[in-house]
């Protein structure tokens, strides 16, 4: 497969990448964070998958139903024609939302009489483990017979002996499967799955309608916000950053790592933009679960954790799988999770200060955040000085990034402006001071005269991408002089081929060979913000050339190939590309009068 050329569907309970031929190709039951009942794409061979076979004269085709997350995969040989319509079933069920942990497959007949094979053949608990089929009744049971129990359930309207031996079958009228991790308490049809799919079609329909609209890029933003969404994990109000463990940044590296946590810095990021598209429900859950995983006044805050709040994320590599495209190892877990990193105090609290900011004293859980707030001011005043692994988790040697530094600086300017809105004016003189004190020891240490730049950190050379999202917070005005010398020297140094890398210093996996999709983004909107708008939307429209026949994104793409890489689909990407459009839309005004009009009303 010439790139990750996947559809992705989800219930905000868990999600399944379908390819561009209609194989499920990875999916984990029954939530995100559970082992994989199917991941040939991590291993062709052990992983297990459920694919759609045809013949040679059929062309297949994938689009999304229009602002839904329904895949729809049409097989055509020009005679005889089929529809398969992917889902998870996700709509209000009287006072909850049903999100079961099912894959729905729709069988529409067009016309003709369609001849195909179904290749089904789950793999639990990481294809760790031998399964066996049995057939009982209504359905199909895969269970493990060794190690660690688990099952799944197939139901499906198809004889069970010509799914299970892989028969041709000629498909006459709709039919249906449905994967599920759980047993069925209601008799299963074509005519219930038919219902499903349109209750779910109605949710994803009214979702859609509900967000800000922009004059330009609208189908763009429409798609990467359905994403985030899917993203979102509706039990704890967590967002992952992407559904997938150990797609390489690039082939044949070990830059693989598992993105199915909730890293404070990313899920900020997204839930800021969410906002800005008016999701306040997405955003009040991920307050809550901030204030969950936080409950004590002392307790230290860590960079990620799991969708269900743990703490504890060890990590392991599963060396029964070969690895996407044999790029070993496969890991699970993340032991990042120990890290020290002082920027995610700074991405944090520039979201408690949005929600302050247009909220004031109604907001919910308002005394929670402002305790939270002085928390983390502790936090930031006792630990600024130090150094840490900043925002790309370098695993060796901690230093002084640039970016960490500016970020404190805005986790004490965001916490003045929370003191300012609550009248808190003793607080917020405090806190003026060590704002100040940050911001000299920055514009100090990290600029360097030499190469005329802000550096990746103090003393050295290096340049990073993160450090143009500078103006973005705040913390440089997009006419400083130094901010416009940083975006050039940057984009010189860091940018190949319209895209950009993180950086090109050696880490602990040596040097850097892909680009880092996100921070092609930051470029653009500094770009922008500099006055370079007709070179900003040259290498917009370029990089959105870029993603997959879906629209979406992974965390990489290769500079040369173009391919995508990393896992996927990647939050970091696309509330990038969210913000981008905007900012290009120049929809940023109308966008608040909108917000600040839902409000009033």
């Amino acid at each position: 497969m010439d790139t990750l050329d996947y559809g992705v569907i989800g219930n905000c309970r868990t999600a399944a990448l379908i390819s561009k031929t209609g194989s499920i190709d990875w999916c984990c039951l029954p939530e995100f964070n559970s082992s994989s009942v199917f991941a040939k794409i991590l291993d062709t061979d052990k992983g297990g998958s459920f694919e759609i076979i045809v013949d040679d004269s059929y062309t297949v085709t994938q689009k999304y139903l229009d602002k839904t997350n329904i895949i729809n995969t049409t097989f055509s040989n020009g005679q005889d024609i089929f529809e398969i319509q992917d889902f998870m079933p996700r709509y209000r069920q009287e006072n909850s939302m049903y999100t079961p942990p099912d894959i729905i497959r729709y069988f529409k007949h067009i016309v003709g009489k369609p001849k195909f094979k179904i290749v089904y053949n789950p793999k639990l608990e990481y294809a760790n483990c031998v399964c066996e089929h049995k057939k009982h009744g209504p359905y199909i049971k895969t269970f493990t017979k060794e190690g660690a129990y688990d099952s799944l359930y197939l139901y499906s309207s198809f004889d069970k002996d010509d799914i299970l031996e892989s028969r041709e079958i000629t498909l006459t009228q709709d039919a249906y499967c449905l994967v599920s991790y759980h047993q069925k308490l209601l008799l299963q049809s074509t005519e219930r799955q038919y219902l499903k799919l349109q209750r779910t079609k109605v949710y994803w329909l009214n979702w859609e309608n509900a967000l800000t609209q922009y004059s330009q890029y609208q189908k763009e933003i429409t798609r990467s916000a359905l994403v985030l969404k899917m993203l979102s994990y509706d039990k704890s109000g967590a967002v992952l950053a992407a559904v997938t463990t150990s797609i390489p940044e690039t082939i044949g590296e070990e830059r693989n790592w598992d993105y199915r946590f909730c890293w404070i810095r990313d899920a900020s990021m997204v839930i800021k933009v969410m906002f800005d598209l008016g999701q306040k429900n997405t955003v009040k859950r991920f307050m809550n679960f901030i204030i969950d995983i936080i409950p004590d006044k002392d307790e230290k805050i860590q960079i990620m954790y799991g969708i269900n709040r743990e703490k504890e994320l060890f990590e392991r590599t599963l060396d029964n799988l070969a690895g996407y495209e044999n790029s070993a190892p496969v890991r699970i877990g993340n032991a990042a999770y120990v890290q020290k990193q002082n920027d995610i105090y700074g991405i944090l609290m520039d979201v408690i200060y949005q929600q302050f900011e247009y909220f004031r004293t109604s907001l919910d859980n308002s005394e929670m955040l402002w305790t939270i707030t002085r928390s983390i001011v502790r936090i930031v005043k006792d630990n600024w000085k130090e150094p840490d692994k900043g925002i790309w988790e370098i695993r060796s040697e901690n230093k002084h990034f640039t970016f960490s530094k500016v970020l404190c600086w805005v986790a004490m300017d965001r916490a003045i402006k929370i003191a300012e809105i609550l009248t808190m004016f003793d607080h917020a003189t405090k806190w003026q001071y060590i704002a100040d004190e940050i911001k000299y020891d920055i514009e100090t240490h990290a600029w360097n005269e030499e190469i005329q730049s802000y550096t990746q950190s103090y003393g050295s050379k290096d340049l990073d991408a993160a450090n143009l999202l500078m103006n973005n917070y705040g913390f440089v005005e997009d006419k400083n002089p130094r901010f416009i010398q940083t975006v050039k020297a940057t984009q010189k140094d860091l940018c190949k081929d319209g895209l950009m890398y993180r950086y090109k210093n050696k880490d602990d996996f040596g040097t850097p060979s892909s680009s880092f999709t996100i921070c092609t983004f930051w470029l653009i909107n500094s770009l922008w913000a500099i006055g370079e708008k007709n070179e900003a939307r040259s290498i917009f429209e370029q990089l959105l050339s870029y993603s997959n026949h879906l629209g979406l994104f992974s965390e990489d793409i290769d500079f040369k190939t173009k391919r995508l890489l990393g896992n996927f689909p990647q939050a970091y990407s696309h509330l990038a590309l969210i913000e981008t459009a905007i900012n290009l839309a120049e929809g940023k005004k109308a966008k608040d009068e909108i917000i600040l009009e839902n409000i009033r009303h």
